[in-house]
């Protein structure tokens, strides 16, 4: 697939593959530290991986979202929780480049290599004041964040009456929030998913993004940063990054059950090789299909978006609303083979250590975040059909 692309994003996707045994390695230590080992993000940096989405003209490589994708289902594929946090990390930059220049430059014009954390949900509140917002509150699941300087807020807007007027996404730098230690669970222990706490501070209009702008697929950046890659839309590219990481814990899933079951030999039934039992062949075959499509049509769709975009046409929401559908099936698939593969590998896939385990805890940790609701996007795509009412902002 590397000829797909150009020859200097071919070169971060050889380097992405080439860390992978390493990362796998570190997996334990990133589970035990509850955050990914400081080892293993500046290797990725080094790759140029976090610059993949970021503007060429802060240093950024301007890649085809599709490679991004790629490179994070094969840090997954080695380690779910690396890959959690290599995507919502690695997609940050494509949300900076939508910002007014005058924050892009604070971000990345001393030091392009800077990094953003997020927790997008409105758990903050923010006032309106002059020249800005005055923003406060706390927010949860903040992966990556321990790696950071700067994070995306999500935060409602509210006038003097006390009158909800917006959504926006706010760019804070490091000074003026706090990490809160919190992230003890079971699943994703080593995204270091932690808290952030802002006391009361302004944020310059510049530093702000309305949510309602961004679901037009607009943004002040577009001034300066003209590829096509920032006129796609913020959800489509989003909940993708949401959806790969598990996709690629599948695929690592598979490759582990497929290497055990050719080892392994299932004394309950007589010394019999599992390599030659014909269910575990069915359940692989199963598996690997229900892998192949979620990834094929998250792939297929984005590309069906960068075809209008490059003809200078709006994305049709028929489209916009297809690719949440196959996002959270995406998800939903990826899970069901990993459960099923998990299922067949018998007791010795429960060991610590095993990626297989990792993975089953990792990918049904990462089923509940907010972007793999699949009720919530089926039900828009099934009502558009019916021809209810749907807000384009929100897909």
């Amino acid at each position: 697939m590397n000829q797909d692309f150009a020859p200097e994003v071919t070169a971060v996707l050889d380097g992405v593959r080439d860390l992978l045994p390493t990362l796998r390695e570190r997996a334990e230590e990133g589970e035990r530290l509850r955050v990914i080992p400081d080892a293993s993000i500046k290797e990725l940096e080094e790759t140029g991986f976090f610059r993949l989405l970021q503007p060429k003209r802060y240093g950024g490589i301007e890649a085809d979202p599709v490679a991004f994708y790629t490179a994070v289902r094969d840090i997954a594929s080695a380690d779910g929780a690396t890959g959690w946090v290599a995507s919502v990390v690695g997609v940050h930059p494509w949300q900076v480049a939508l910002f007014a220049d005058e924050a892009q430059q604070a971000v990345w014009g001393d030091d392009q290599s800077v990094r953003l954390s997020s927790s997008y949900a409105p758990t903050g509140k923010a006032v309106i004041t002059e020249g800005g917002f005055k923003l406060s509150g706390k927010w949860s699941f903040s992966s990556g964040s321990d790696h950071c300087s700067w994070v995306l807020l999500g935060g409602l807007v509210f006038n003097v009456e006390g009158q909800v007027v917006d959504f926006r996404t706010f760019m804070v730098p490091r000074e003026k929030y706090q990490v809160v230690d919190v992230w003890n669970v079971v699943g994703l222990r080593g995204t270091g998913s932690n808290d952030i706490v802002v006391e009361e501070t302004f944020i310059p209009e510049a530093f702000t993004l309305s949510m309602g702008e961004t679901g037009q697929c607009k943004g002040p950046g577009q001034a300066v940063n003209t590829s096509d890659l920032y006129k796609l839309p913020f959800h489509s590219i989003f909940t993708s990054t949401i959806a790969t990481p598990i996709i690629g814990m599948a695929k690592g899933a598979y490759a582990e059950h497929v290497e055990m079951q050719q080892k392994r030999v299932r004394a309950a039934y007589l010394g019999e090789k599992a390599s030659l039992d014909p269910f575990a062949a069915v359940r692989i075959a199963r598996a690997s299909s229900e892998i192949d499509a979620a990834w094929a049509l998250l792939i297929n769709n984005l590309r069906e978006e960068q075809a209008h975009v490059a003809k200078g046409e709006q994305i049709p929401l028929e489209l916009r609303l297809r690719v949440r559908r196959d996002q959270v099936l995406g998800t939903a698939r990826s899970i069901e083979a990993i459960d099923t593969l998990f299922e067949a590998s018998g007791g010795r896939a429960l060991a610590e250590g095993t990626y297989l385990q990792r993975a089953w805890r990792d990918a049904h940790a990462g089923r509940v975040h907010a972007a793999n609701d699949p009720e919530r996007a089926l039900q828009m795509y099934g009502g558009h059909q019916f021809g209810h009412k749907v807000d384009p902002g929100m897909y």
